[in-house]
């Protein structure tokens, strides 16, 4: 694969081949997605036989976990750079074989050691090949409502495997080990690489010098970031490791933003957040993220922990938190031609508000159910809000920036999760009553999806009076 052959006028496929054609040409896009999102749910059912089989201790455990989210978190800002100057199907490509080689790194891993090696790998894996994704799709589906439909089905899609992935991961690690979480990836990769190199055209790179020093900044002081929010458990909040990586990643931000106000060619072009949608899309998937994965943390320990949950039991009871995702995602496909992407999105960060909030009223004597058709109810909100919130994005800025917009909005999505962890792990790790954490952690993510919901609210009340994606192009 060469930079020639994605920068070249694109040739493929006639553009209307039909529903079959455009469903494949989703799955292909789709495939990286699928394998980022399976073996982030899985493996924290594989855990503790990874753990007994490899003799990992407690940290090298969480590196396995979190090692995958480190290098996908610092690596998402660059990786849009690359798809803009080499294009987005030569990078989206890339990133799958890479995540391909890295999960069979992952199965075969002898040790701990090439284990975290491989999850390190797996996650630049994803920068590359997930944002690109996004590009590919604005550019393969440039009809916007068409768009908006497929971005819904693309969620979806991610979403469905979501929700399968605690099950599956209990059954694969039940009946044929641990490694088979890995293995899995080989094949669903290599069906996307064909489909990808078959029907999706590629899309003209454009020459320019990258801002080197701003792309090493942001690396740095994500890296920061996240060895600070993965191991302030282990050294200490107050400890100097700890202080010192929030230290590098503060003063790492500030001299980013001092870089980018100065680079001819800014990471971020300046035009994008003049734009109050995408500031306020940014902004809500970093609240959003903190909230839902922090519920998400909590959940999983939660059932097992408090309610005495089997894994595979423990996997089946969060389908309702994983499934309804798919529904609210297929919801905003089939009302997103009438209602556009504004109203669901405020519509659904509202409704996860409210019930969010209603789940702070857990206790003992709440049964399963109750507890589940909340989650269900708060689950298929967020799964209209999710695609809405992507496709508000590639509208407000264009095909010519649909990358960069999907890396960043991918790159605050993750700065959210790592943060809702950490502090909804802060607070597990404080307090002896499971219920009081769990009450303390739906009233965290309540919070976030209210102010989520204002933010989505403000920023999208002056659709007509944006500047075209034209007017975008031009100020960037």
């Amino acid at each position: 694969m060469t930079i020639d052959q994605s920068t070249k006028t694109a040739e493929g496929p006639p553009a209307v081949l039909g529903k079959t054609a455009s469903g494949l040409r989703i799955a292909g896009l789709a495939a990286g997605f699928v394998m980022s999102i399976v073996d982030t749910t899985v493996i924290n059912v594989a855990g503790p036989e990874v753990q007994h089989q490899l003799g990992l201790s407690l940290a090298g455990l969480t590196w396995v976990v979190d090692g995958y989210t480190l290098t996908f978190a610092a690596l998402l800002l660059l990786a849009g750079s690359l798809a803009n100057r080499f294009g987005a199907k030569t990078v989206f490509l890339t990133g799958v074989t890479l995540f391909v080689l890295a999960s069979t790194l992952c199965g075969a891993a002898p040790n701990g050691a090439a284990l975290v090696i491989g999850r390190l790998i797996q996650g630049v894996g994803a920068a590359l090949s997930i944002p690109s994704s996004l590009g590919l799709l604005a550019n393969t589906f440039p009809d916007p409502k068409q768009r908006a439909k497929t971005v819904a089905i693309w969620s979806s899609i991610s979403a469905g495997s979501a929700a399968v992935g605690p099950l599956l991961g209990g059954v694969l690690v039940g009946t044929i080990g641990w490694r088979s979480i890995f293995y899995l990836n080989i094949p669903i990769g290599i069906v996307g690489l064909l489909l990808t190199t078959r029907l999706i055209n590629p899309v003209p790179g454009r020459r320019f010098k990258p801002a080197l020093l701003g792309h090493i900044l942001s690396i740095v002081g994500l890296a920061g970031l996240c060895f600070g929010l993965i191991e302030g458990g282990t050294f200490g909040w107050t400890s100097a490791p700890i202080i010192g990586s929030f230290v590098v990643a503060v003063v790492a931000a500030l001299f980013f933003l001092r870089a980018e106000s100065r680079a001819p060619e800014p990471i971020l072009p300046r035009g994008l957040f003049k734009i109050p949608r995408v500031q306020a899309i940014n902004s809500v998937s970093f609240l959003l993220n903190l909230g839902l994965f922090g519920v998400i943390f909590m959940f999983g320990l939660f059932i097992q922990n408090a309610r005495g949950a089997e894994p595979l039991e423990a996997g089946l009871q969060m389908l309702p938190l994983w499934g309804f995702f798919v529904v609210g995602n297929l919801t905003f496909a089939r009302i997103t031609g009438k209602a556009g992407t504004r109203w669901p999105m405020i519509a659904g960060l509202g409704s996860a508000a409210v019930v969010t909030l209603a789940l702070t009223t857990i206790s003992s004597a709440m049964p399963y159910w109750v507890l589940a058709v909340l989650i269900a109810i708060s689950s298929l909100s967020i799964g209209v809000t999710v695609p809405a919130m992507t496709a508000s994005l590639v509208e407000a800025v264009g095909k010519e920036h649909a990358s960069t917009a999907g890396s960043t909005l991918n790159a605050t999505r993750q700065i959210g999760t790592l943060i809702g962890v950490a502090i909804v792990g802060a607070i597990l790790h404080g307090v002896t009553d499971w219920y009081v954490g769990a009450t303390v952690a739906f009233l965290i993510a309540g919070v976030a999806y209210a102010a989520s919901a204002l933010l989505a609210w403000w920023g999208t009340r002056a659709e007509e009076s944006e500047p075209s994606p034209e007017t975008v192009a031009a100020a960037a």
